[in-house]
Formats: structure tokens, sequence, C-alpha cells
């Protein structure tokens, strides 16, 4: 059974940090590219960033460049996503996903790209 399980969400202030990890599990997370996607209330889900197996290409996108970074433990099959300086625009529910195949670096925000999604965890970002 495949299992991506999100954790680290929570209340934080503007300017904040928060770490977030997703556990994979139930497929072979080292050949899979894995993204952290984000849905707010009344907005539709959009692509944070991507990460290939290796760890060595990375794509974000352009409302997280220089504040997020993605990164993963192959050996511990676990995702991550370090957030610095919050704003308020960055509350949603995070998502972790692993691409069905090979990711395009031009399209790597495409939805159908992934089959594998966990359950989410929520980020709220408020004074």
């Amino acid at each position: 059974e495949v299992q991506l399980v999100a954790s680290g969400g929570g209340l934080v202030q503007p300017g904040g940090s928060l770490r977030l990890s997703c556990a994979a599990s139930g497929f072979t997370f080292s050949r899979r590219a894995m993204s952290w996607f984000r849905q707010a209330p009344g907005r539709e889900s959009e692509g944070v960033a991507v990460i290939y197996t290796g760890g060595g290409i990375t794509y974000y996108a352009d409302s997280v460049k220089g504040r997020f970074t993605i990164s993963r433990d192959n050996d511990k099959n676990t995702l991550y996503l370090q957030m610095n300086s919050l704003k308020p625009e960055d509350t949603a529910m995070y998502y972790c996903t692993a691409a069905r195949g090979w990711i395009a670096g031009g399209t790597w925000s495409r939805q159908s790209d992934y089959d594998y999604w966990g359950q989410g965890t929520q980020v709220t970002v408020s004074s």
C-alpha cells in the first residue's frame, strides 16, 4: 500500500519558518521525482517545488523562490520542504506527491504527472 504521510504544518507568524516532512512507503521512493503542491481555500492547486531522483535538480514556483527549499533523503524515504520568511499568502494545505514518470522541467507542476498524493498538512501564516 502506497503511503505519503506529511507532517510539520501548523500556525506561524509572518516571517516565521516551518519544515514539512513527508514519509513515503509502498513504492521505490528513490526512483521517483517528488513534489510539494498546495491548495488554499477557493483557489486552484499550485505546484510549490519539485526535486528529481538524485536531489540535484530542483524547480520552484516563482512565488516561493528564495524562501523555500525542497530536499530529500533517499535512505530515509523522506521528502522535506523548508519554508522561511513565510507570508500570509502561503497559507494552504500542503501535499507531497510522487511523479508517475519523467517530469519535464518546463511542465513540472502539471498535476496529471503525479499519481501518488499524500493527505496533506495545513500551514497557516497569521499574526
